[in-house]
């Protein structure tokens, strides 16, 4: 699972940009009025919620016919030049439209044109945000992120999972002059990912197909179905959907002659790593599998825990903790047994709308208009995908899996916990009679393994490591041992 998992209703928001592909959109939009001296420049800010802290920086400058034009940039999720589609500035006040996210930004100017103190709306939201003059917008340092020219072969591919007549597209990353290698091919986790697996400007799977391949093994990493290049519907799909694609991966990894067909091998990491077990419970061409902070224990039970540990990280009271999960658990009670989709949005609505009436003002505000906020919500509850997760057990998967396994997790991973699930893990690969297996927990490190304090989803971005170097060395080191003498 690259992102949190969803966390419902207003018990704990978690509330980011909705950041979309702008490469098709026009650079910049225009809007004719009234432009004082001083406000063109670049302007930064950060955008607080519970959970979060988004970095944000908006670049304001005049058109040769006096018009202003503005772009938004997202560092910390590794977006830039999001088209801002109006921008009106008039006794002070600035206004801002920025229709691909939904969003607008409203403030009030200082006399000295240094602040703009305001309000950004989105998704029935409305949350403060303050931005300043800089002279230079901010720098993200990824230093792990490779340069190249890369002393392997990089290759763009396309191959088709006709099941679903679907066409999927990546990046096959090949060890030069050798023939026969072992290759992963690498699952993203939740949400719709990249092939990088991209999150708050990191670029996880592209570190780790860098790294894998500089050791002598070959990488695939691909867009999710609907993602990028890939085509498809990703909002239909459910994790035996990817297990699909991951198959129609395999089979396209067969017929290349660089690689050995017996050392195929999976790296799913979150929900990537529900994935894995399935296609090796499945397929006799999955040599081994490597589940980065995979799941042991059902998409309901991971909700839970999660919703507790970074509440309570985050200092929400334990009276409020056990309201949140008493709210929670009605909702997927519904989601689980509802039959008719109609009938459990009604249902839905009904519970939200009784709950906003007890709400606190405080608590109203934080959520904005209910109907827009409900709105959004629902699009998630409603999902294929989430009735799948909430009732998928994978114990019984993993008692079938008999091909090697490497599970691994950060003792401060607060979305997937590390010793419920790594110790489900391991009792299921036991119960199934698999003896080839490694279960690791690594100190000090999060969800998507770097080092970290809290292991908070705000600090992701904060922190400049992409993976530990100790995790790359021990996960290439245990394919290659796997797959010495095959």
């Amino acid at each position: 699972m690259k992102k949190i998992y969803k966390i419902l209703f207003y018990s704990l928001i978690c509330f980011i940009l909705i950041i979309v592909d702008c490469a098709s959109l026009a650079v910049f939009a225009q809007q004719q009025f009234f432009s004082p001296t001083g406000i063109e420049g670049i302007w930064e800010g950060k955008l607080k919620v519970p959970g979060i802290e988004l970095r944000i920086v908006c670049k304001i400058s005049k058109n040769p016919d006096g018009t202003l034009t503005a772009t938004l940039d997202s560092p910390d999720q590794g977006v830039t030049g999001i088209p801002v589609e109006k921008v009106i500035v008039k006794d002070n006040d600035l206004y801002m439209e920025i229709n691909s996210l939904g969003g607008i930004f409203e403030g009030k100017i200082s006399s000295d044109f240094l602040t703009i103190e305001g309000q950004w709306k989105q998704s029935g939201q409305t949350l403060p945000l303050t931005v300043k003059r800089v002279n230079k917008a901010v720098e993200v340092f990824r230093p792990q992120e490779p340069k190249k020219p890369y002393p392997y072969i990089e290759e763009e591919v396309v191959y088709e999972n006709k099941e679903a007549e679907i066409t999927l597209t990546g990046t096959l990353t090949l060890p030069p002059g050798k023939s026969s290698s072992p290759v992963v091919l690498l699952i993203t986790g939740s949400g719709p990912q990249d092939r990088n697996e991209t999150i708050y400007n990191h670029r996880p799977f592209l570190v780790l197909a860098d790294y894998l391949t500089r050791q002598g093994i070959a990488v695939l990493r691909v867009d999710d179905r609907g993602v990028g290049e890939s085509t498809g519907d990703f909002s239909r799909a459910t994790s035996g959907d990817f297990a699909s694609d991951v198959l129609a991966g395999i089979e396209y990894l067969k017929a290349r002659k660089e690689i050995n067909p017996k050392k195929i091998g999976l790296i799913g990491h979150s929900e990537g790593g529900i994935i894995a077990p399935m296609v090796a419970a499945k397929s006799s061409d999955v040599a081994f599998i490597v589940l980065m902070a995979g799941t042991g224990l059902t998409g309901e039970e991971i909700l839970y825990l999660q919703g507790a540990l970074i509440s309570r990280a985050m200092g929400v009271s334990e009276e409020d903790i056990i309201k949140n999960r008493q709210f929670n658990e009605k909702i997927f009670s519904l989601i689980k047994e509802g039959k008719d989709e109609k009938t459990i949005e009604e249902k839905l609505r009904q519970m939200f709308m009784e709950d906003w009436e007890k709400m606190s003002d405080e608590k109203k505000e934080q959520i904005g208009d209910p109907e827009v906020f409900l709105k959004v919500q629902l699009q998630s509850l409603l999902s294929p995908w989430l009735k799948f997760f909430l009732t998928y057990d994978p114990k019984p998967t993993l008692s079938k899996v008999k091909c090697p396994v490497l599970a691994i997790n950060g003792e401060k991973d607060l979305q997937v916990p590390s010793k419920e699930n790594l110790s489900a893990i391991e009792e299921a690969l036991i119960a199934g009679g698999n003896k080839n297996f490694t279960v690791k927990e690594f100190p000090g490190l999060n969800h998507l393994f770097q080092t970290a304090q809290t292991g908070l989803p705000a600090e992701y971005a904060k922190i400049e490591e992409t993976i530990s170097p100790e995790v790359l060395k021990i996960i290439s080191d245990w394919i290659l041992e796997q797959t010495r003498n095959k």
